[in-house]
């Protein structure tokens, strides 16, 4: 008779995102509902009623188990510890605000000035790796307000 593979696990604790860039944030919920944010999502582009400083998170995600999130209540303030992606550093998705590399620093640049023009609060405050402050202008929405007539 043969036996299914099995797993088997050892008895000490088990390291994730060992050898990975962290940093500890403080996050307030200004909404008026709870956030739920997994553990793999681009934190920069997490909801944009959470106040904290995005410009620190490009490229980062929260530092916990797979599969598991952090909730953040309306009103509540909450600190987090963030690490940074592991593999080719390329994201796309999530609130479509980098779309690239994040090691790129046009990219980065674009990332934030996004983020500004969308309302994501804590965008454009020091960090980014000199990003914060410098965006240009997106011209594919300049040309769409454009035509709108408006300025």
């Amino acid at each position: 008779m043969t036996l299914p593979p099995r797993y088997q696990y050892g008895d000490g604790p088990i390291e994730i995102n060992a050898g990975r860039r962290t940093v500890k944030v403080t996050v307030r919920n200004t909404g008026d509902r709870a956030v739920q944010v997994g553990s793999d999502y681009h934190f920069f582009e997490v909801n944009s009623a959470l106040d904290f400083d995005r410009d620190t998170t490009l490229g980062m995600h929260l530092n916990i188990a797979a599969g598991t999130a952090v909730r953040f209540e309306p009103g509540g303030t909450h600190e987090v510890e963030l690490c940074t992606y592991a593999g080719t550093g390329r994201l796309h998705g999530f609130s479509g605000l980098l779309n690239g590399s994040v090691r790129s620093h046009p990219a980065r640049v674009e990332a934030v000035g996004r983020a500004l023009r969308r309302g994501f609060l804590g965008a454009g405050q020091e960090g980014a790796g000199g990003a914060a402050g410098k965006a240009e202008p997106d011209r594919t929405e300049a040309k769409k307000s454009k035509k709108k007539g408006s300025h």
